[in-house]
């Protein structure tokens, strides 16, 4: 599915956010087998979290490109795991917290269970073996962060790791692959406020964020949504909806005086 969501976005910026029927029938059913028609294809999009929606007359729309940055809900996650690869290892707990204008609406926080857990991880999180027992199962608390997400903007501090980690985690439970659109907030911080270092320890103490404890997934989630609210703070005026920040987060310097000039 990730290769529908890429292609997708990809059409709906060429076109300013709408595609016709036509258009998105051409794309999606190069992915189609004989259970997934295109209308099939289109509920498993809204399933996943990928932010499209049909307008009456046929027109799809994605809704990033739409919808003022304030305004877009923002769920910003951080997960621990027991290992680095979810083939070989899992989340352990999860933290996330669902942002909108500025406010915290709604949020989750849960360890999950699990029968392995390495020395290392305890001294690094503090998390300990007992602290797991009876907690969800992981096809439980999968659950519970699919429902949450919903189709919100997926945030984390060096989100490719918790993004393609819960991806496989997803996938594995058979809950689908994640279509929510990704920012990472080292990328947005780098191309808003000038800091020696981007990594989340780093900047908690130069920012003087106050938090719980380090490397715990709720703490640490808050942590990079003060560093999101940091980099909202100096926005260039070109970026007025989710997905002018979406792009921007990955953009040149070229690209943005480019923007910034127009």
């Amino acid at each position: 599915m990730q290769k529908v969501f890429n292609e997708l976005t990809t059409a709906f910026r060429k076109h300013d956010g709408v595609l016709s029927e036509e258009q998105y029938k051409h794309i999606v059913t190069k992915y189609t087998t004989l259970l997934e028609d295109s209308d099939t294809i289109f509920i498993l999009l809204q399933a996943s979290g990928y932010p499209i929606s049909q307008e009456d007359g046929g027109l799809y729309k994605l809704e990033t490109c739409f919808t003022p940055h304030e305004a877009q809900r923002y769920c910003v996650i951080d997960i621990e795991t027991n290992g680095s690869k979810p083939g070989t290892s899992q989340v352990i707990e999860i933290g996330a917290l669902m942002i909108q204008n500025g406010r915290i609406i709604d949020k989750l926080e849960t360890f999950v269970e699990c029968a392995f857990l390495p020395e290392y991880i305890s001294k690094i999180t503090g998390i300990e073996p007992t602290d797991l027992i009876g907690a969800p199962s992981r096809k439980e608390a999968l659950t519970r962060l699919r429902h949450f997400m919903e189709d919100a903007v997926f945030v984390a501090h060096n989100a490719d790791f918790d993004y393609s980690f819960l991806d496989a985690s997803f996938e594995r439970f058979g809950l689908g692959n994640i279509g929510n659109p990704k920012l990472c907030t080292i990328e947005l911080a780098r191309r808003t406020f000038e800091s020696e270092r981007y990594g989340l320890a780093y900047l908690i103490e130069t920012l003087g964020i106050e938090m719980a404890t380090h490397h715990r997934a709720f703490s640490d989630a808050v942590c990079a949504a003060k560093v999101m609210e940091k980099s909202f703070e100096t926005l260039p005026r070109y970026v007025n909806t989710a997905d002018a920040l979406l792009q921007f987060s990955k953009s040149s310097k070229k690209e943005r005086r480019l923007a910034n000039e127009s």
